[in-house]
C-alpha cells in the first residue's frame, strides 16, 4: 500500500515523474563527479561553488522581475556563477600560492553576501523560496530544468568515457600524468567546470547546504568496500541511487523536503558500512 499510493501518483503527475527523472539523472552525476573531486582531495570545492551558484540565482530571481529575458532565468544563471567561481577560484590560487586554500572560503563568503544581498532586494520571495534554495524543491523541476539537466548528463558522459584513463591517471599520480603527455591544466579545468555545471543543477534537488553531501557522502561509503577506481564510482552511483529513490518515496508519504531525507539516507548507509567494517575487522583480529 505504502509503495502502491507513490507509483499510482508517479504515473498520475508530470511533475513527480520529472521530479524523479531529475533525482535519478542527478543520483549518477553527484558521485561520478564526486569520486574525482574526493581522490583529489577537493571536497570543500563543491560548497565554495554551490553557494557561489546560489548568489547567481539569487541575481537571476532580481533580474528576472525586472526584464524578462530568457538570459536571466535563475537555473542558467546558477551555471554561469558556478562556472565563473571555478576561473576566480584558479585565479586566486595563483595569488596565494603557499596558501591555495584561501581562495575557496574568499569564494563562498562572496557568494553568501551576493545571496543575501540579492535576495532582499528582490520583493515578494517568501520564506518558502529561501528555504527551497537551501534545502532544495525537487518537485519544482520544469519541462525545462529536465532537458537541461539531461543534456548536460550526455556531456558528462561523453567527456567521462573519452577521458576515462587520463583522469584515473591524473586522480593517482598527477606527476606520471604530465610526464606522459597529458594536459593536466587543461584537464583539471575542464573536470572543474563540469563540476560547476553539476553543482548548479542540484540547487533545486538538494538545495546548497546539502550538495557537498550528495556528493561526497556516497563516495565516502564507496570508498569502504571498493578496491578500485570503477568499483567505487560503481558503489556509489549504487549508494546514491538507492538513497534517492527510497528519499522520494519516504518524504511523499511523510509530507518533508525531500532533500535531508536522501542526505540522511546516505549517511545511514555510511554507519552501517562503517559498523560492518569495523566488525569484520574486530573478527579478524580474534582469529
Amino acid at each position: 500500500m505504502f509503495l502502491a499510493s507513490f507509483f499510482e501518483a508517479l504515473f498520475k503527475y508530470d511533475f513527480i515523474q520529472y521530479a524523479l527523472i531529475a533525482g535519478i539523472l542527478v543520483g549518477i552525476l553527484a558521485p561520478l563527479i564526486g569520486t574525482v573531486v574526493v581522490i583529489r582531495r577537493l571536497s570543500f570545492i563543491a560548497d565554495t561553488l554551490s553557494h557561489f551558484s546560489l548568489a547567481g540565482v539569487c541575481i537571476g530571481v532580481f533580474l528576472s522581475k525586472l526584464v524578462d529575458w530568457k538570459i536571466f532565468d535563475p537555473l542558467f544563471m546558477g551555471i554561469v556563477f558556478s562556472i565563473m567561481g571555478t576561473f576566480i577560484i584558479e585565479k586566486l590560487r595563483g595569488f596565494y600560492k603557499n596558501y591555495k586554500e584561501l581562495s575557496m572560503p574568499i569564494v563562498m563568503s562572496c557568494g553568501v553576501a551576493l545571496s543575501g544581498l540579492f535576495i532582499s532586494l528582490s520583493n515578494n520571495i517568501d520564506s518558502k523560496f529561501t528555504s527551497s534554495l537551501l534545502y532544495g524543491s525537487i518537485y519544482s523541476v520544469s519541462t525545462t530544468d529536465l532537458i537541461t539537466i539531461i543534456v548536460i548528463t550526455i556531456i558528462v558522459f561523453i567527456f567521462v568515457i573519452l577521458t576515462y584513463k587520463k583522469i584515473v591517471t591524473l586522480c593517482f599520480d598527477e606527476t606520471y600524468a604530465k610526464v606522459s603527455g597529458i594536459n593536466v591544466n587543461l584537464l583539471q579545468l575542464a573536470l572543474t567546470i563540469i563540476l560547476a555545471l553539476v553543482i548548479s543543477l542540484f540547487i533545486d534537488i538538494v538545495g546548497v547546504l546539502l550538495i557537498a553531501s550528495l556528493m561526497i557522502i556516497p563516495v565516502a561509503s564507496a570508498i569502504l568496500v571498493g578496491d578500485s577506481f570503477l568499483n567505487t564510482v560503481v558503489s556509489a552511483i549504487l549508494f546514491s541511487e538507492f538513497s534517492l529513490v527510497t528519499g522520494f518515496i519516504i518524504s511523499y508519504h511523510a509530507n518533508v523536503t525531500t532533500g535531508p531525507v536522501i542526505i540522511l539516507i546516505n549517511v545511514t548507509i555510511l554507519i552501517i558500512i562503517m559498523i560492518i567494517k569495523k566488525l569484520h575487522s574486530s573478527i579478524k583480529k580474534a582469529k
